[in-house]
Protein backbone atom coordinates (compact mmCIF):
# COMPACT_ATOMS: atom_id res chain seq x y z
CA UNK A 1 0.00 0.00 0.00
CA UNK A 2 1.19 3.44 -0.83
CA UNK A 3 0.66 4.91 2.59
CA UNK A 4 3.20 2.62 4.23
CA UNK A 5 6.74 3.16 2.98
CA UNK A 6 8.03 -0.12 4.43
CA UNK A 7 6.00 -2.36 2.13
CA UNK A 8 7.40 -4.84 -0.36
CA UNK A 9 6.80 -5.12 -4.05
CA UNK A 10 8.65 -3.84 -7.10
CA UNK A 11 9.29 -4.95 -10.64
CA UNK A 12 12.58 -6.59 -11.56
CA UNK A 13 15.16 -4.83 -13.71
CA UNK A 14 15.09 -6.43 -17.16
CA UNK A 15 15.44 -5.48 -20.79
CA UNK A 16 12.37 -5.30 -23.01
CA UNK A 17 12.56 -8.99 -23.97
CA UNK A 18 12.55 -10.03 -20.31
CA UNK A 19 16.27 -10.84 -20.17
CA UNK A 20 18.75 -9.04 -17.95
CA UNK A 21 20.86 -6.27 -19.47
CA UNK A 22 24.63 -6.51 -19.29
CA UNK A 23 24.83 -3.84 -16.58
CA UNK A 24 22.19 -5.54 -14.42
CA UNK A 25 23.90 -8.91 -14.85
CA UNK A 26 27.26 -7.49 -13.79
CA UNK A 27 25.72 -5.86 -10.71
CA UNK A 28 24.01 -9.11 -9.79
CA UNK A 29 27.20 -11.17 -10.19
CA UNK A 30 29.19 -8.73 -8.07
CA UNK A 31 26.45 -8.61 -5.43
CA UNK A 32 26.21 -12.40 -5.28
CA UNK A 33 29.98 -12.70 -4.95
CA UNK A 34 30.01 -10.22 -2.08
CA UNK A 35 27.09 -11.98 -0.36
CA UNK A 36 28.66 -15.43 -0.73
CA UNK A 37 31.95 -14.22 0.70
CA UNK A 38 30.01 -12.62 3.53
CA UNK A 39 28.06 -15.76 4.37
CA UNK A 40 31.11 -18.01 4.18
CA UNK A 41 33.11 -15.67 6.40
CA UNK A 42 30.32 -15.38 8.94
CA UNK A 43 29.65 -19.12 8.97
CA UNK A 44 33.33 -19.97 9.45
CA UNK A 45 33.66 -17.37 12.22
CA UNK A 46 30.58 -18.60 14.04
CA UNK A 47 31.64 -22.22 13.74
CA UNK A 48 35.05 -21.42 15.18
CA UNK A 49 33.63 -19.49 18.10
CA UNK A 50 30.50 -21.47 18.87
CA UNK A 51 31.30 -25.09 18.04
CA UNK A 52 29.96 -27.27 15.26
CA UNK A 53 26.42 -27.77 14.07
CA UNK A 54 24.73 -30.82 15.63
CA UNK A 55 24.36 -33.72 13.22
CA UNK A 56 20.71 -34.25 14.09
CA UNK A 57 17.96 -32.75 16.17
CA UNK A 58 15.41 -34.94 17.92
CA UNK A 59 11.89 -34.27 16.63
CA UNK A 60 9.14 -33.95 19.24
CA UNK A 61 6.37 -36.55 19.31
CA UNK A 62 3.95 -33.98 17.91
CA UNK A 63 5.52 -31.12 16.05
CA UNK A 64 4.25 -27.73 17.24
CA UNK A 65 2.62 -25.06 15.14
CA UNK A 66 4.31 -21.67 15.17
CA UNK A 67 2.60 -18.27 15.00
CA UNK A 68 4.82 -15.19 14.90
CA UNK A 69 2.99 -11.88 15.27
CA UNK A 70 5.23 -8.92 14.49
CA UNK A 71 4.09 -5.31 14.58
CA UNK A 72 5.82 -2.54 12.66
CA UNK A 73 7.71 0.03 14.79
CA UNK A 74 6.37 -0.77 18.28
CA UNK A 75 8.73 0.12 21.11
CA UNK A 76 8.93 -1.37 24.56
CA UNK A 77 7.01 -0.67 26.84
CA UNK A 78 3.94 0.15 24.72
CA UNK A 79 1.70 -2.73 25.80
CA UNK A 80 -0.59 -2.93 28.80
CA UNK A 81 1.26 -6.01 30.11
CA UNK A 82 4.22 -3.66 30.69
CA UNK A 83 2.05 -1.16 32.52
CA UNK A 84 1.40 1.29 29.69
CA UNK A 85 -1.38 3.68 30.70
CA UNK A 86 -2.61 4.55 27.22
CA UNK A 87 -2.19 1.39 25.12
CA UNK A 88 -4.55 -1.53 25.66
CA UNK A 89 -3.28 -4.87 24.34
CA UNK A 90 -5.46 -7.68 25.74
CA UNK A 91 -4.23 -10.24 23.18
CA UNK A 92 -0.54 -9.54 23.89
CA UNK A 93 -1.34 -9.66 27.61
CA UNK A 94 -3.09 -13.01 27.08
CA UNK A 95 0.05 -14.48 25.46
CA UNK A 96 2.20 -13.09 28.27
CA UNK A 97 -0.11 -14.57 30.93
CA UNK A 98 -0.02 -17.99 29.23
CA UNK A 99 3.76 -17.89 28.86
CA UNK A 100 6.80 -15.66 29.27
CA UNK A 101 7.05 -11.87 29.14
CA UNK A 102 10.48 -10.39 28.33
CA UNK A 103 11.52 -6.94 29.50
CA UNK A 104 14.91 -6.75 27.76
CA UNK A 105 14.38 -7.95 24.19
CA UNK A 106 16.28 -6.17 21.41
CA UNK A 107 16.12 -6.11 17.64
CA UNK A 108 19.30 -6.69 15.64
CA UNK A 109 18.80 -3.43 13.76
CA UNK A 110 16.57 -0.35 14.22
CA UNK A 111 14.99 -0.58 10.74
CA UNK A 112 12.44 -2.80 9.03
CA UNK A 113 14.43 -4.70 6.38
CA UNK A 114 17.62 -5.55 8.30
CA UNK A 115 15.79 -6.37 11.52
CA UNK A 116 13.39 -8.76 9.76
CA UNK A 117 16.24 -10.34 7.80
CA UNK A 118 18.08 -11.04 11.07
CA UNK A 119 14.99 -12.56 12.70
CA UNK A 120 14.21 -14.74 9.68
CA UNK A 121 17.78 -16.06 9.29
CA UNK A 122 19.02 -16.18 12.88
CA UNK A 123 22.03 -14.12 11.77
CA UNK A 124 23.12 -10.63 12.78
CA UNK A 125 21.94 -8.04 10.30
CA UNK A 126 25.50 -7.43 9.07
CA UNK A 127 25.79 -11.11 8.10
CA UNK A 128 22.87 -11.09 5.65
CA UNK A 129 24.40 -9.29 2.68
CA UNK A 130 22.14 -6.80 0.91
CA UNK A 131 19.26 -7.79 3.21
CA UNK A 132 21.20 -6.17 6.05
CA UNK A 133 20.59 -2.71 4.64
CA UNK A 134 17.34 -0.99 3.72
CA UNK A 135 15.32 -1.44 0.52
CA UNK A 136 17.82 -3.61 -1.36
CA UNK A 137 17.33 -7.36 -1.97
CA UNK A 138 17.45 -10.65 -0.07
CA UNK A 139 20.10 -13.05 -1.44
CA UNK A 140 18.80 -16.57 -1.98
CA UNK A 141 21.83 -18.10 -0.29
CA UNK A 142 20.28 -17.18 3.07
CA UNK A 143 17.67 -19.71 4.25
CA UNK A 144 14.79 -18.31 6.28
CA UNK A 145 12.74 -20.00 8.99
CA UNK A 146 9.68 -20.70 6.79
CA UNK A 147 11.88 -21.96 3.95
CA UNK A 148 13.64 -24.42 6.26
CA UNK A 149 10.41 -25.55 7.91
CA UNK A 150 8.74 -26.04 4.51
CA UNK A 151 11.49 -28.56 3.74
CA UNK A 152 10.21 -30.50 6.79
CA UNK A 153 6.62 -30.49 5.48
CA UNK A 154 5.42 -27.51 7.48
CA UNK A 155 2.57 -25.53 5.94
CA UNK A 156 3.96 -21.98 5.76
CA UNK A 157 2.66 -18.53 4.86
CA UNK A 158 2.27 -14.92 5.92
CA UNK A 159 -0.14 -12.02 5.81
CA UNK A 160 0.46 -8.29 5.81
CA UNK A 161 4.10 -7.31 5.82
CA UNK A 162 6.74 -10.00 5.47
CA UNK A 163 10.32 -9.01 4.81
CA UNK A 164 10.66 -5.50 3.42
CA UNK A 165 11.06 -2.96 2.11
CA UNK A 166 13.15 -4.43 -0.67
CA UNK A 167 12.95 -6.45 -3.86
CA UNK A 168 13.04 -10.11 -2.94
CA UNK A 169 11.63 -11.03 -6.39
CA UNK A 170 15.12 -10.90 -7.93
CA UNK A 171 16.19 -13.94 -5.92
CA UNK A 172 13.13 -15.86 -4.75
CA UNK A 173 9.70 -17.13 -5.73
CA UNK A 174 8.15 -15.98 -2.45
CA UNK A 175 8.75 -13.31 0.13
CA UNK A 176 11.33 -14.59 2.65
CA UNK A 177 8.45 -14.81 5.14
CA UNK A 178 6.64 -17.33 2.91
CA UNK A 179 3.74 -17.42 0.44
CA UNK A 180 1.36 -14.49 0.93
CA UNK A 181 -2.25 -14.67 2.14
CA UNK A 182 -3.62 -11.17 1.59
CA UNK A 183 -6.69 -11.52 -0.60
CA UNK A 184 -9.35 -10.93 2.04
CA UNK A 185 -9.92 -7.24 2.70
CA UNK A 186 -11.98 -5.08 5.05
CA UNK A 187 -12.87 -1.43 5.51
CA UNK A 188 -10.25 -0.10 7.95
CA UNK A 189 -11.17 2.27 10.79
CA UNK A 190 -8.89 4.99 9.40
CA UNK A 191 -7.28 5.78 6.06
CA UNK A 192 -3.77 5.07 7.32
CA UNK A 193 -4.55 1.51 8.41
CA UNK A 194 -4.08 -1.36 5.97
CA UNK A 195 -7.28 -2.83 4.44
CA UNK A 196 -5.82 -6.35 4.70
CA UNK A 197 -7.99 -8.46 7.02
CA UNK A 198 -5.08 -10.16 8.74
CA UNK A 199 -7.15 -12.52 10.88
CA UNK A 200 -9.45 -13.60 8.05
CA UNK A 201 -6.42 -14.35 5.90
CA UNK A 202 -4.99 -16.43 8.73
CA UNK A 203 -8.21 -18.46 8.69
CA UNK A 204 -7.81 -18.94 4.93
CA UNK A 205 -4.25 -20.12 5.50
CA UNK A 206 -5.44 -22.68 8.03
CA UNK A 207 -8.15 -23.88 5.66
CA UNK A 208 -5.52 -24.45 2.95
CA UNK A 209 -3.50 -26.78 5.13
CA UNK A 210 -3.26 -30.39 3.97
CA UNK A 211 -4.16 -32.98 6.57
CA UNK A 212 -2.65 -32.52 10.00
CA UNK A 213 0.61 -30.89 8.87
CA UNK A 214 2.03 -28.44 11.40
CA UNK A 215 2.11 -24.82 10.32
CA UNK A 216 4.31 -21.75 10.50
CA UNK A 217 2.54 -18.42 10.03
CA UNK A 218 3.99 -14.92 10.00
CA UNK A 219 1.43 -12.27 10.94
CA UNK A 220 3.11 -9.03 9.97
CA UNK A 221 0.93 -6.01 10.61
CA UNK A 222 1.66 -2.78 8.77
CA UNK A 223 0.76 -0.96 11.99
CA UNK A 224 1.86 1.17 13.84
CA UNK A 225 4.10 2.31 10.97
CA UNK A 226 3.63 5.91 9.88
CA UNK A 227 1.71 7.72 8.51
CA UNK A 228 -1.16 7.94 10.98
CA UNK A 229 -4.59 9.44 10.50
CA UNK A 230 -4.35 12.58 12.68
CA UNK A 231 -6.80 12.42 15.54
CA UNK A 232 -7.66 8.73 15.12
CA UNK A 233 -6.38 7.89 18.57
CA UNK A 234 -8.12 10.80 20.26
CA UNK A 235 -11.59 9.64 19.26
CA UNK A 236 -11.43 7.16 22.12
CA UNK A 237 -12.05 9.42 25.10
CA UNK A 238 -10.65 6.74 27.41
CA UNK A 239 -7.19 7.79 26.30
CA UNK A 240 -7.62 11.48 27.14
CA UNK A 241 -5.02 12.64 29.65
CA UNK A 242 -3.27 9.26 29.74
CA UNK A 243 -0.57 9.64 27.10
CA UNK A 244 2.95 10.03 28.43
CA UNK A 245 5.74 11.50 26.30
CA UNK A 246 9.17 9.78 26.44
CA UNK A 247 12.03 12.00 27.66
CA UNK A 248 13.72 12.25 24.24
CA UNK A 249 10.65 14.04 22.79
CA UNK A 250 9.27 17.46 23.64
CA UNK A 251 6.14 17.33 25.79
CA UNK A 252 3.78 19.21 23.47
CA UNK A 253 0.13 18.86 22.38
CA UNK A 254 1.39 17.51 19.04
CA UNK A 255 3.33 14.78 20.84
CA UNK A 256 0.33 13.71 22.91
CA UNK A 257 -1.93 13.63 19.87
CA UNK A 258 0.56 11.64 17.76
CA UNK A 259 1.18 9.16 20.57
CA UNK A 260 -2.56 8.61 20.86
CA UNK A 261 -2.65 7.80 17.14
CA UNK A 262 0.31 5.47 17.67
CA UNK A 263 -1.57 3.64 20.42
CA UNK A 264 -4.64 3.34 18.19
CA UNK A 265 -2.61 1.48 15.56
CA UNK A 266 -0.91 -0.81 18.11
CA UNK A 267 -4.37 -1.76 19.33
CA UNK A 268 -5.43 -2.59 15.76
CA UNK A 269 -2.49 -5.01 15.51
CA UNK A 270 -3.48 -6.52 18.85
CA UNK A 271 -7.14 -6.89 17.85
CA UNK A 272 -6.25 -9.12 14.93
CA UNK A 273 -3.90 -11.15 17.12
CA UNK A 274 -6.82 -11.73 19.48
CA UNK A 275 -8.97 -13.01 16.61
CA UNK A 276 -6.20 -15.40 15.59
CA UNK A 277 -5.86 -16.76 19.12
CA UNK A 278 -9.61 -17.27 19.31
CA UNK A 279 -9.60 -19.14 15.99
CA UNK A 280 -6.80 -21.42 17.13
CA UNK A 281 -8.70 -22.14 20.32
CA UNK A 282 -11.89 -22.86 18.36
CA UNK A 283 -10.00 -25.35 16.19
CA UNK A 284 -8.37 -27.01 19.21
CA UNK A 285 -4.88 -25.93 18.03
CA UNK A 286 -3.91 -23.28 20.55
CA UNK A 287 -2.22 -25.53 23.10
CA UNK A 288 0.05 -27.02 20.43
CA UNK A 289 0.99 -23.64 18.98
CA UNK A 290 4.06 -21.63 19.92
CA UNK A 291 2.88 -18.01 19.88
CA UNK A 292 5.58 -15.35 19.62
CA UNK A 293 4.62 -11.67 19.68
CA UNK A 294 7.14 -8.91 19.09
CA UNK A 295 8.05 -5.98 16.83
CA UNK A 296 10.78 -5.27 14.30
CA UNK A 297 12.18 -2.07 15.86
CA UNK A 298 11.29 0.95 17.95
CA UNK A 299 8.85 3.81 17.53
CA UNK A 300 9.06 5.97 14.36
CA UNK A 301 10.02 9.23 16.04
CA UNK A 302 13.18 11.34 16.39
CA UNK A 303 16.07 9.60 18.22
CA UNK A 304 14.16 6.30 18.18
CA UNK A 305 13.76 4.26 14.98
CA UNK A 306 16.99 4.20 12.92
CA UNK A 307 18.99 4.80 16.12
CA UNK A 308 20.88 2.31 18.29
CA UNK A 309 19.41 3.55 21.56
CA UNK A 310 16.82 1.52 23.47
CA UNK A 311 14.12 3.67 21.87
CA UNK A 312 15.12 2.23 18.49
CA UNK A 313 15.97 -1.35 19.46
CA UNK A 314 14.11 -2.43 22.58
CA UNK A 315 10.87 -4.18 21.67
CA UNK A 316 8.02 -6.08 23.29
CA UNK A 317 8.34 -9.87 23.40
CA UNK A 318 6.02 -12.56 24.75
CA UNK A 319 6.22 -16.30 24.06
CA UNK A 320 3.58 -18.90 24.96
CA UNK A 321 3.60 -22.68 24.49
CA UNK A 322 1.52 -24.54 27.10
CA UNK A 323 3.33 -27.44 28.68
CA UNK A 324 6.71 -26.11 27.63
CA UNK A 325 6.73 -22.45 28.68
CA UNK A 326 5.75 -21.74 32.27
CA UNK A 327 2.72 -19.47 32.46
CA UNK A 328 3.17 -16.05 34.01
CA UNK A 329 6.96 -16.19 33.68
CA UNK A 330 8.68 -12.77 33.83
CA UNK A 331 12.17 -12.60 32.40
CA UNK A 332 14.64 -9.71 32.49
CA UNK A 333 17.60 -11.44 30.78
CA UNK A 334 19.07 -9.77 27.72
CA UNK A 335 17.74 -11.46 24.58
CA UNK A 336 17.98 -10.65 20.89
CA UNK A 337 15.45 -11.34 18.15
CA UNK A 338 18.16 -13.42 16.44
CA UNK A 339 17.50 -15.90 19.27
CA UNK A 340 14.05 -16.70 17.86
CA UNK A 341 15.28 -18.76 14.88
CA UNK A 342 17.34 -21.27 16.91
CA UNK A 343 14.51 -21.43 19.46
CA UNK A 344 11.97 -22.29 16.77
CA UNK A 345 14.23 -24.90 15.18
CA UNK A 346 14.84 -26.53 18.57
CA UNK A 347 11.12 -26.61 19.37
CA UNK A 348 10.28 -28.11 15.96
CA UNK A 349 13.10 -30.64 16.12
CA UNK A 350 14.61 -29.27 12.90
CA UNK A 351 18.33 -28.86 12.27
CA UNK A 352 19.21 -25.23 11.44
CA UNK A 353 20.56 -24.60 7.93
CA UNK A 354 23.78 -23.14 9.33
CA UNK A 355 25.29 -21.95 12.58
CA UNK A 356 23.02 -19.33 14.14
CA UNK A 357 24.20 -16.11 15.77
CA UNK A 358 21.39 -16.47 18.29
CA UNK A 359 20.85 -18.96 21.11
CA UNK A 360 18.03 -21.37 21.88
CA UNK A 361 15.79 -19.78 24.53
CA UNK A 362 13.80 -22.91 25.38
CA UNK A 363 15.86 -23.76 28.49
CA UNK A 364 15.07 -20.30 29.82
CA UNK A 365 11.33 -20.62 29.31
CA UNK A 366 10.27 -23.49 31.51
CA UNK A 367 11.07 -25.73 34.46
CA UNK A 368 14.53 -25.78 35.95
CA UNK A 369 16.25 -25.04 32.65
CA UNK A 370 16.64 -21.38 33.53
CA UNK A 371 19.18 -22.30 36.19
CA UNK A 372 21.45 -23.86 33.58
CA UNK A 373 20.76 -21.25 30.90
CA UNK A 374 23.84 -19.16 30.15
CA UNK A 375 22.50 -15.62 29.92
CA UNK A 376 23.95 -13.21 27.41
CA UNK A 377 26.52 -10.71 28.66
CA UNK A 378 25.42 -8.32 25.93
CA UNK A 379 23.28 -7.83 22.86
CA UNK A 380 24.78 -6.34 19.72
CA UNK A 381 23.06 -4.39 16.96
CA UNK A 382 23.90 -2.33 13.92
CA UNK A 383 22.63 -0.12 11.14
CA UNK A 384 23.68 0.95 7.67
CA UNK A 385 21.53 2.83 5.15
CA UNK A 386 18.03 3.53 6.40
CA UNK A 387 16.39 5.90 3.94
CA UNK A 388 17.46 8.09 1.04
CA UNK A 389 18.86 10.70 3.37
CA UNK A 390 22.34 11.66 2.17
CA UNK A 391 24.36 12.41 -0.93
CA UNK A 392 24.61 9.34 -3.20
CA UNK A 393 22.35 7.37 -0.83
CA UNK A 394 25.15 6.98 1.69
CA UNK A 395 24.23 5.27 4.93
CA UNK A 396 25.12 5.97 8.54
CA UNK A 397 27.11 2.92 9.65
CA UNK A 398 27.07 2.25 13.38
CA UNK A 399 27.25 -0.74 15.74
CA UNK A 400 26.30 -1.07 19.40
CA UNK A 401 26.94 -3.25 22.41
CA UNK A 402 24.35 -3.20 25.19
CA UNK A 403 24.94 -4.74 28.64
CA UNK A 404 22.83 -4.46 31.77
CA UNK A 405 24.64 -1.31 32.88
CA UNK A 406 26.04 0.32 29.74
CA UNK A 407 25.28 1.08 26.13
CA UNK A 408 28.27 1.58 23.83
CA UNK A 409 27.96 2.83 20.22
CA UNK A 410 30.64 3.06 17.55
CA UNK A 411 29.80 5.52 14.74
CA UNK A 412 31.99 4.64 11.75
CA UNK A 413 31.18 7.76 9.70
CA UNK A 414 30.04 10.39 12.23
CA UNK A 415 30.57 13.18 9.68
CA UNK A 416 27.50 12.00 7.76
CA UNK A 417 25.05 12.93 10.50
CA UNK A 418 22.79 10.42 12.30
CA UNK A 419 19.51 11.60 10.74
CA UNK A 420 20.81 12.51 7.29
CA UNK A 421 21.61 15.75 5.51
CA UNK A 422 19.91 18.89 6.91
CA UNK A 423 18.69 19.98 3.49
CA UNK A 424 17.77 18.28 0.20
CA UNK A 425 17.86 19.49 -3.40
CA UNK A 426 14.75 20.06 -5.47
CA UNK A 427 14.27 18.65 -8.97
CA UNK A 428 16.02 21.69 -10.46
CA UNK A 429 18.93 21.22 -8.00
CA UNK A 430 18.07 24.32 -6.00
CA UNK A 431 18.67 23.86 -2.26
CA UNK A 432 15.71 23.27 0.02
CA UNK A 433 15.11 24.83 3.40
CA UNK A 434 17.85 24.19 5.94
CA UNK A 435 17.10 21.82 8.85
CA UNK A 436 13.95 20.48 7.19
CA UNK A 437 15.34 17.28 5.61
CA UNK A 438 16.86 14.69 7.98
CA UNK A 439 14.98 11.94 6.16
CA UNK A 440 16.16 9.12 8.40
CA UNK A 441 13.41 10.45 10.67
CA UNK A 442 9.92 9.40 9.54
CA UNK A 443 7.49 12.24 8.87
CA UNK A 444 4.97 12.66 11.70
CA UNK A 445 3.22 15.27 13.81
CA UNK A 446 6.01 14.92 16.37
CA UNK A 447 8.74 15.37 13.77
CA UNK A 448 7.01 18.37 12.17
CA UNK A 449 6.46 20.07 15.51
CA UNK A 450 10.08 19.48 16.58
CA UNK A 451 11.52 20.82 13.32
CA UNK A 452 9.31 23.90 13.28
CA UNK A 453 10.06 24.77 16.92
CA UNK A 454 13.72 23.74 16.95
CA UNK A 455 14.83 27.17 18.22
CA UNK A 456 12.51 27.09 21.24
CA UNK A 457 14.40 26.73 24.49
CA UNK A 458 12.50 23.57 25.48
CA UNK A 459 13.00 21.90 22.10
CA UNK A 460 16.53 22.80 21.01
CA UNK A 461 18.38 20.28 23.17
CA UNK A 462 16.10 17.44 22.04
CA UNK A 463 16.39 18.52 18.41
CA UNK A 464 20.18 18.44 18.67
CA UNK A 465 20.09 15.01 20.32
CA UNK A 466 18.11 13.76 17.31
CA UNK A 467 20.02 15.31 14.39
CA UNK A 468 23.33 16.88 15.46
CA UNK A 469 26.62 15.15 14.55
CA UNK A 470 27.71 12.56 17.07
CA UNK A 471 31.24 11.59 18.06
CA UNK A 472 32.84 8.33 16.92
CA UNK A 473 32.23 6.78 20.34
CA UNK A 474 29.20 7.02 22.61
CA UNK A 475 28.85 5.51 26.08
CA UNK A 476 25.82 5.72 28.34
CA UNK A 477 25.72 4.69 31.99
CA UNK A 478 22.26 3.12 32.23
CA UNK A 479 22.37 3.08 36.02
CA UNK A 480 22.35 6.88 36.09
CA UNK A 481 21.05 7.67 32.61
CA UNK A 482 18.41 5.09 31.57
CA UNK A 483 17.15 7.43 28.83
CA UNK A 484 20.61 7.53 27.22
CA UNK A 485 20.95 11.27 26.79
CA UNK A 486 24.35 11.98 28.37
CA UNK A 487 27.36 10.60 26.52
CA UNK A 488 30.18 9.87 28.99
CA UNK A 489 32.64 8.26 26.55
CA UNK A 490 35.15 11.10 26.94
CA UNK A 491 34.89 11.46 30.69
CA UNK A 492 38.10 10.24 32.40
CA UNK A 493 36.29 8.12 34.96
CA UNK A 494 34.67 6.13 32.12
CA UNK A 495 37.74 5.80 29.88
CA UNK A 496 38.50 2.21 30.89
CA UNK A 497 34.91 1.07 30.41
CA UNK A 498 34.68 2.76 27.00
CA UNK A 499 37.91 1.12 25.86
CA UNK A 500 36.88 -2.31 27.13
CA UNK A 501 33.47 -2.14 25.46
CA UNK A 502 34.99 -0.92 22.21
CA UNK A 503 37.39 -3.86 22.22
CA UNK A 504 34.60 -6.31 23.02
CA UNK A 505 32.41 -4.90 20.25
CA UNK A 506 35.13 -4.97 17.58
CA UNK A 507 36.15 -8.48 18.61
CA UNK A 508 32.56 -9.66 18.28
CA UNK A 509 32.16 -7.99 14.88
CA UNK A 510 35.34 -9.67 13.65
CA UNK A 511 34.22 -13.06 15.01
CA UNK A 512 30.85 -12.76 13.25
CA UNK A 513 32.31 -11.61 9.95
CA UNK A 514 31.06 -8.03 9.84
CA UNK A 515 32.40 -6.42 6.64
CA UNK A 516 32.38 -3.02 8.34
CA UNK A 517 35.52 -4.08 10.26
CA UNK A 518 36.92 -6.20 7.43
CA UNK A 519 38.87 -5.53 4.25
CA UNK A 520 35.96 -3.97 2.39
CA UNK A 521 34.04 -1.82 4.90
CA UNK A 522 32.40 0.30 2.21
CA UNK A 523 30.83 -2.62 0.36
CA UNK A 524 27.59 -1.64 2.08
CA UNK A 525 27.39 1.43 -0.15
CA UNK A 526 27.41 -0.81 -3.26
CA UNK A 527 24.08 -2.45 -2.47
CA UNK A 528 21.48 -0.70 -4.65
CA UNK A 529 18.42 1.00 -3.23
CA UNK A 530 15.62 -0.81 -5.09
CA UNK A 531 12.50 0.59 -3.41
CA UNK A 532 11.25 3.93 -2.23
CA UNK A 533 12.05 7.52 -3.12
CA UNK A 534 15.60 8.44 -4.15
CA UNK A 535 16.36 12.05 -3.23
CA UNK A 536 19.10 14.46 -4.20
CA UNK A 537 21.38 16.18 -1.69
CA UNK A 538 24.30 18.60 -1.82
CA UNK A 539 27.71 16.87 -1.85
CA UNK A 540 29.33 16.63 1.60
CA UNK A 541 31.87 19.27 2.55
CA UNK A 542 35.47 18.07 2.78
Amino acid sequence: MAQHSCLTGASSSTDGDGSEGDGTARIRRRRDLISRRLLIGAAVALTLTAGTLPAAVAAPAKRPNILIAISDDQSYPYASAYGSRFVRTPAFDRVAARGALFSHAFASSPGCSPSRAALLTGLNSWSTGAAGTHASNFPAIFTTIPERLAQERYHVGYTGKGWGPGRWQDERQNNPAGPVYDRIRLTPPSKAISPVDYAANFNAFLDARQGDAPFFFWYGAHEPHLPFTPGAGSVDTWRAGRTTVPPFLADTPAAHSTLADYAFEIEWFDRHLGRMLDELERRGELDNTIVIVTSDNGMPFPRAKANLYDSGLRVPLAIAWPGHVDSGRRLDQLVSLVDLAPTIYAAAGVAPPYRMAGVDLLPLLGGDGARAFKARDFVAAGRERHSSSRWHNLGYPARSLRTRDFLYIRNFHPERGPAGAPRALSDDNSPGQDHMAYFDIDRSGIQKDMFEHRDDATVRRLFDLAVAPRPPRELYDLRNDPDQQHNVADQPEYARIADEMDLKLIRYLVETGDPRVGRYPEQWEQYPRLEGVTRKFPPPLD
